[in-house]
């Protein structure tokens, strides 16, 4: 891509979270700035607060991270990176899911539990409020209503300001808004992997943010001679940017986090939210994606 500005990220619009903390649409995700297996710290500590810093001056004011990434090394090192935040910067984190090593993700949600990895969270992103809370998973073993009634008991307290979910169906959001407000719904969502079409309408229709994690999976799309390749060569761009620039367009609460532990593709992919395609080139990749 040409002639991008240097801060492309205000390119991408904004949404207000709950209704009253505007973010821009174009996030960071945090999970990489860790290990493999997102497990244990990163190789490079100094890119990765690099990497961070450079988010922000690229326009970014969503950052998304977990207490499980790492386990703690992400929050960390946003702290080590970005505080104090600057005015306007929202970081967004989980609790829910227990590490015991590399790749390995086990839910608990036990109200204190919870309550203890929201304090420790708060202590190691050196704030007094987290901006949005997410419950990473919901625990099969323990009611829904106990884990999000700690987390309500914890906004009335003040130390969170508004409660998101992580992988829930339809169903599963309405159980817990009967429980608490939900303002977000995090669930894995790409141009080839749409099995949360109907949470994301469902989104759309109540004004909860969507953020898609895995955002810029392309797959076999990407490949030669497709149409993802041919739009991207289009517009010089590449067919993640091609992927960023589709989930934007498709609806107006998406906010995509693509993360990445390099400032050069860091700055590729911010780059994407300058793109804009036709109606025509959306449909042709949405036509290639679905298999039509």
């Amino acid at each position: 891509m040409s002639g991008t500005s240097t801060r492309p990220v205000e390119k991408s619009g904004t949404f207000k979270l709950g209704g009253d903390l505007p973010v821009h649409r174009l996030g960071y995700g945090a999970m990489q700035l860790t290990g493999p297996g997102i497990w244990g710290p990163p190789k490079d500590r100094a890119e990765a607060v690099r990497v961070l810093r450079r988010a922000l001056e690229l326009g970014v004011d969503f950052i998304d991270t977990a207490d499980s990434y790492g386990p703690y090394y992400s929050e960390e090192i946003i702290a080590e990176a970005l505080h104090p935040y600057a005015k306007g910067v929202v970081v967004a984190t989980k609790a829910g899911l227990v590490r015991t090593g590399p790749n390995e993700w086990h839910p608990v949600g036990a109200p204190k539990y919870l309550r203890q990895e929201l304090e420790l969270s708060l202590r190691r992103l050196k704030l007094e409020r987290i901006d949005l809370y997410q419950l990473h998973r919901i625990d099969p073993k323990v009611p829904v209503e106990e884990s999000l009634g700690e987390l309500k008991a914890l906004q009335q307290e003040g130390k969170i300001r508004h409660i998101g979910l992580s992988e829930v169906s339809v169903a599963e959001i309405e159980q817990a808004r009967k429980v608490v407000d939900i303002v977000s719904v995090q669930n894995r969502y790409n141009l080839t992997d749409r099995v949360h079409e109907k949470v994301l309408d469902y989104c759309e229709k109540e004004k909860l943010g969507f953020i898609p994690w895995f955002p810029l999976a392309t797959g076999g799309l990407a490949k030669p001679g497709g149409t993802l390749d041919s739009v991207a060569k289009k517009h010089n761009a590449t067919p993640s940017q091609i992927a960023l620039a589709w989930l934007l367009e498709r609806s107006p609460v998406m906010l995509p986090i693509p993360g990445t532990s390099s400032v050069k593709h860091l700055e590729e992919n911010l780059a994407g939210a300058e793109l804009k395609l036709g109606k025509e080139e959306l449909a042709a990749v949405d036509a290639q994606a679905s298999g039509r």
